[in-house]
């Protein structure tokens, strides 16, 4: 392979994250050549490399059909793309738990208020019964623009609310304790196969589990039950991936879903660095098919 593997990443991030810098080096471990792309750039000659592995596009939501069309053009011109066109596109909207659902597979409850609909965020919590809930756009990543309403909906929750519909699709989920208690789970996949899982705790008094927010994150063996439901979202999602990351919290001894990861989700290398071999190794194996 003379060309090298293009790994996307934003403006905010040139150089890639920690743990993709150590996907390079597993890369050029493999005999490859790769490299740090910004995904908005247009000095890049996108039809030079031999193949682009979405990474940390991680402002992608800000301007998803910009993001659609980028797409679009790898597709156009014939670049491979990891996850592939198609996946990518039904990941970028949550709207994607909505077919979850109606297949069968155990989500955490989820409502829905459409930007034309005339019910309010108080609306739907009055009809779930819900205290608690955690209210999100339907196109968002890293807890971007997502809040908690504890209690009523007042009227700052209710404006917040309104501004998101303004961009599209509004999801809310009940607040589950037992995120609080004992964590959501990530599991990590590689080429078909389970790689490893990082149990997520937010810090005490907040709802959101990521680092930046003061999540902890341990690298753990998850529940067999956990692995196994992961596995069967991922079949049951009609997908093709190369990696994948499914995050889910354990209630009452099953796995219930918040979120299947197909677009740019970390999947923590640098808690886990053996597995960014196992990552380049799929890489470097998948474009040579």
């Amino acid at each position: 392979m003379t060309r090298p593997i293009a790994l996307a990443t934003h403006r905010g991030l040139p150089a890639l994250t920690p743990e993709d810098q150590l996907l390079r080096t597993a890369i050029a471990s493999q005999g490859v050549a790769s490299m740090a792309t910004v995904w908005d750039d247009p000095l890049v000659p996108w039809e030079d490399v031999a193949a682009v592995v979405v990474r940390s596009t991680w402002d992608y939501h800000h301007r998803p059909i910009e993001f659609l069309d980028w797409i679009a053009r790898l597709e156009n011109i014939g670049v491979p793309l990891f996850n592939p066109p198609a996946t990518l596109r039904w990941n970028h909207d949550k709207r994607y738990l909505l077919q979850l659902a109606e297949a069968g597979t155990d989500i955490v409850p989820t409502a829905w208020i459409l930007p034309d609909e005339p019910r309010t965020l108080a609306d739907v919590l009055a009809e779930r019964g819900w205290d608690r809930a955690v209210v999100k756009p339907a196109i968002s990543a890293s807890a971007h623009e997502t809040f908690l309403v504890d209690g009523v909906a007042g009227a700052e929750h209710e404006a917040s609310c309104r501004r998101l519909l303004a961009h599209g699709a509004v999801l809310v989920q009940p607040f589950l304790e037992e995120v609080a208690r004992q964590g959501e789970w990530s599991l990590c996949f590689l080429a078909d196969a389970f790689s490893h899982a990082v149990r997520k705790r937010p810090r005490p008094g907040d709802f959101r589990s990521q680092a930046e927010f003061g999540g902890e994150y341990r690298v753990m063996d998850p529940p067999d039950q956990a692995v196994v439901a992961a596995r069967r979202l991922l079949e049951t999602s009609g997908q093709e991936w190369l990696y994948a990351r499914v995050d889910g919290v354990m209630v009452d001894s099953r796995f219930s879903l918040m979120e299947l990861e197909l677009i740019e989700p970390a999947v923590f290398l640098d808690l886990v660095p053996e597995a960014a071999g196992r990552f380049a190794r799929a890489i470097v194996t998948r474009i040579g098919e």
